[in-house]
């Protein structure tokens, strides 16, 4: 770290951290960070996009937080829903992600800005809508310095009516996502029509959200077609929000090939670039491609790398449970909970190489692929700019808030978009 990278930072860290960070960590050297700051320092590196990366299980956070002091590079930690919420199967939640992190980076000394972010927070009805208003400020409260708001299941008028509802319960320093279109692959692909009518709405009642995430052609969890991201229909949707300057949050990476993943960061306003079920399977052991894919047998089973990830015996284990459960490739995410404890408990020699097999690969993607190297400096620098931890809205209020009523919110929704795809359970 130069002398004024160290002065900057030091700065930084003085003023960077959110209230309830400084509250959580007051003695801590870890710039835990609004994701804000995350996407500020993307879009003035250009043409960039960092890893948001699902730590489902410890040593993806670990790998993750080492590939990004080596890069150099601005990153931000999540979990879902799914993963980490009040129905989890993942040991990683959304109320202790902040914590690791913090113990960690103070432990190896990362000096990059990190961002932790709740990701797919699925508001699906109004029984979700009222609990939030009790369990978003109980996220905050444990260190969440970032939001994605996903209520992408329901039609596009309550979609936009949830997101207003929960409004209020989100700090106005932190980082708002909003998700259009429900991750579903190739069907139900989102339309600028679509995007425009939430961000607009959003905008009229003085939310402006930083990022936004579509269904433009990609899939959670391990990939099964070809097609992949939708790059050109990115683009589209993209530059018709510019006037709203709302950047991209691209989910479901994993399984995409680099070429397609690069195209994204220099053709479309992404920043944000979802990692999950690869950073699993490689902590894991298991083999993957290089879009971090896992591979499968002729029966649709994992197939493991001898002397990478976990023991042998450990993986038979992992294995036999899951057959057990009936659990097959993607549904094997289901072991992260009740094998965390078991894996933590491995030889140092073992979990060493889980970390480093995770760090090798994060570094490789924000280094040769999302061009996010050395953005960790344009991070700080834009906290200084800001003059601390509120960076406040990149966009203004371009809509008419007396026009964007209810109403007309419900009245236009019904009309907006075409087929939304088949219907289901998407959650990642």
């Amino acid at each position: 770290m130069s002398s004024t990278y160290a002065h900057d930072f030091d700065k930084a860290l003085q003023i960077g951290r959110p209230p309830n960070i400084t509250r959580l960590f007051p003695n801590s050297k870890a710039l835990i960070v609004s994701g804000k700051v995350i996407d500020r320092a993307m879009l003035a590196k250009g043409r960039a996009m960092t890893i948001a990366a699902n730590g489902r299980n410890h040593f993806v956070i670990r790998g993750v937080l080492k590939a990004a002091q080596k890069a150099n590079a601005a990153i931000i930690l999540e979990i879902a829903k799914s993963e980490g919420g009040r129905s989890a199967y993942c040991a990683t939640n959304y109320w202790n992600l902040a914590r690791q992190a913090d113990q960690i980076m103070n432990e190896l000394g990362i000096t990059v800005p990190v961002a932790i972010h709740a990701d797919h927070y699925a508001v699906k009805n109004l029984k979700d809508l009222e609990d939030a208003k009790v369990e978003v400020p109980s996220m905050f409260e444990a260190g969440i310095t970032s939001i994605a708001i996903d209520a992408s299941h329901q039609p596009d008028a309550e979609n936009l009516l949830a997101t207003l509802g929960l409004a209020p319960y989100i700090p106005s320093w932190a980082c708002l996502e909003t998700e259009v279109g429900e991750i579903k692959g190739s069907e139900g692909l989102s339309t600028p029509e679509d995007a425009l009518f939430l961000i607009q709405g959003l905008n009229a009642h003085g939310i402006f959200p930083d990022w936004i995430a579509l269904n433009n052609g990609t899939a959670h969890g391990i990939q099964t077609a070809d097609q992949g991201i939708q790059v050109e229909l990115t683009a589209e949707i993209h530059k018709a929000l510019e006037p709203y300057k709302v950047s991209g949050a691209q989910h479901g990476t994993s399984g995409n090939n680099s070429e397609r993943l690069r195209r994204i960061a220099a053709g479309t306003n992404t920043t944000k670039a979802n990692v999950a079920t690869a950073l699993q399977m490689i902590s894991w052991g298991v083999k993957v491609d290089e879009y971090g894919n896992a591979a499968l047998d002729g029966e649709d089973n994992l197939i493991k790398v001898p002397g990478q990830g976990v023991s042998e015996e450990m993986w038979a284990e992992m294995m036999a449970y899951a057959a057990e459960k009936g659990w097959k490739s993607g549904n094997t995410k289901k072991l992260n909970l009740p094998f965390e404890n078991k894996l933590l408990s491995q030889p140092a020699s073992v979990r060493h190489r889980m970390v480093e097999g995770v760090e090798q690969f994060v570094y490789d993607l924000l280094t040769k692929v999302f061009n996010a190297q050395d953005s960790a400096p344009l991070g700080v620098e834009a906290i200084l700019k800001a003059g601390g931890f509120d960076l406040g809205p990149k966009s203004e209020r371009l809509e008419d808030p007396a026009k964007w009523t209810e109403q007309y919110i419900r009245a236009t929704g019904a009309t907006v978009g075409g087929d939304k795809g088949p219907k289901g359970n998407f959650d990642d």
